[in-house]
């Protein structure tokens, strides 16, 4: 077929939904179809069966283009595809919240009515949308002062500073963060948040920052209108992405980025829809009040430190949720670098997405000795949808003891432990390569390519995982090693365009 370019929208998308509509029953998660539950109200996932045809997009051309054409045929997609639905719903009083990016509605229903849509021919699933406890690591007391560190040790040995030097900080590259939310106005970050006009020392907060709790608690209102953060961890690791106070605390491998986020835990409790809200969010990014989506306005690389395990809440179903939804963002040319977990050090331990996933560039942790962080979670990746890549992690970065921001006050830093702080060591990484070859925005392969064939593998890990030898890279422990700035520099700067088109998937 032609691509989407060369047929209207519209014919296309009707194109994708001619074959719906063959009666079969929607797969519905066991836990929704217990005895007795007919009056109890579930929060629930309803997934379409209409997906929007991507095929038929163009693969060549300005990535922004790219990604307006993608939005639109989701947004269409789900417009056409869900609209019986919606009037069932609001026939029965229900309130939901619709997703474009996944063609799904997260709604609250009784066990009689899921029963009811089981039956409808244009519904895929149901699916629970549990919220997900997040094991997230901890700090030392977030108000304890602790001296400037100067340059962190993690941003030192990927040897950020070197760049630097040569006036690559990250300058021009936006950065996106979906966690427990930012502490904005820490001195470290409030000068690179895109909302923040240093000359009128006004804030902006339409298109930089989102909240897809939608819940009170004791640190963030309920759809914070401004960015908030009700744990540390996403500020601490906002902090790794690009993070300088100016007065001596260089946390950051990016200082010269922008960074807009999106609040998808709250205080480490997800569910598979904040997960997916974040995501549509970052594809086509919003004013306050959710309207007028302008995908020109979507980061260029986004770190994620969460975790979707099905034994929490994230079931087969939720999970294909999700990896529709990373897989649209990586399709709009957006990185998405994940943290591998820290279930380690025994082989397969990477088991929960977004981590497994094929189109995620997953990230393993290192010590500041050269060593694997035990408690990086290890590969092989079983097969499955959207995996099969067994040599996860992608790469590796600095884990333990990392030095960065908390939430204390303005001027509060403190350590974490874990992959998740290493997730945004790569971020950072990827947003100087962006500096370096702007050619490669808008082309997650051909960075994380980069990233991967200039890693140094480490000497020090015998550990042997899915049959692969230690002394053979990429393997299950460590992917291809430790990321390399000064190397990843000499071959980016090298890449002309006509090389980056080899590299799109």
């Amino acid at each position: 077929m032609r691509p989407i370019a060369a047929l209207s929208l519209s014919t296309s998308i009707a194109l994708a939904l001619a074959g719906i509509g063959a009666a079969q029953a929607a797969t519905v998660d066991a836990v929704l179809l217990q005895p007795g539950a007919a009056a109890a109200e579930r929060d629930v996932l309803i997934v379409l069966q209409a997906k929007a045809p991507k095929e038929l997009l163009r693969r060549d051309g300005d990535y922004r283009e790219r990604r307006r054409a993608l939005v639109a045929m989701l947004q269409t997609t789900a417009q056409q595809s869900q609209a019986g639905l919606r009037r069932w719903l609001d026939a029965e009083g229900v309130s939901y919240q619709p997703f474009w990016i996944t063609n799904s509605i997260q709604a609250r229903l009784t066990g009689a009515q899921i029963q009811v849509l089981a039956a409808r021919d244009d519904i895929e699933a149901i699916a629970s949308n549990a919220a997900v406890t997040q094991r997230l690591p901890q700090h030392e007391d977030q108000d304890a002062a602790r001296a400037p560190t100067a340059i962190a040790w993690g941003v030192n040995k990927i040897k950020a500073p070197q760049l630097w030097a040569l006036g690559i900080n990250g300058a021009g590259v936006v950065m996106g963060n979906q966690d427990t939310g930012v502490r904005w106005t820490h001195a470290a970050l409030k000068n690179k948040y895109r909302g923040w006009d240093a000359v009128s020392l006004e804030a902006n907060h339409n298109y930089n920052w989102h909240d897809a709790v939608h819940a009170a608690n004791s640190s963030c209102p309920a759809d914070s209108p401004q960015p908030c953060d009700d744990n540390s961890h996403g500020s601490h690791t906002v902090g790794t992405m690009l993070g300088d106070d100016g007065a001596g605390n260089q946390v950051g491998v990016a200082p010269g980025a922008k960074w807009i986020g999106c609040r998808n835990m709250n205080a480490g409790n997800g569910t598979p829809a904040t997960y997916n809200e974040c995501a549509q969010w970052f594809l086509a990014p919003t004013d306050l009040t959710g309207a007028n989506p302008d995908p020109d306005k979507a980061p260029d690389v986004i770190s994620n430190s969460w975790g979707c395990p099905p034994a929490e809440g994230c079931t087969a179903i939720a999970g294909t949720e999700i990896r529709a939804a990373i897989e649209n963002l990586v399709a709009g040319g957006i990185l998405f670098v994940a943290a591998a977990g820290n279930e380690g050090g025994n082989c397969g331990t990477i088991a929960d997405a977004p981590a497994t996933l094929d189109s995620v560039f997953t990230i393993g942790g290192t010590q500041s000795n050269d060593t694997m962080y035990g408690s990086s979670s290890r590969g092989p990746v079983p097969a499955g949808p959207g995996t099969g890549a067994s040599n996860k992690p992608d790469v590796i970065a600095p884990a333990v003891n990392v030095f960065s921001v908390v939430i204390g006050s303005d001027t509060a830093y403190n350590v974490k432990t874990g992959t998740s702080m290493a997730t945004p060591h790569v971020a950072g990484a990827a947003a100087l390569l962006m500096q370096v070859n702007p050619g490669l925005k808008g082309n997650p392969a051909a960075v994380a390519e980069i990233l991967r064939s200039t890693a140094v593998p480490l000497s020090t890990t015998t550990q042997v995982c899915g049959g692969i030898p230690y002394t053979t890279f990429p393997n299950p422990v460590q992917g291809r090693g430790q990321i390399d700035m000064v190397a990843a520099f000499n071959k980016a700067e090298k890449i002309f365009a006509d090389d980056l088109e080899l590299i799109v998937p």
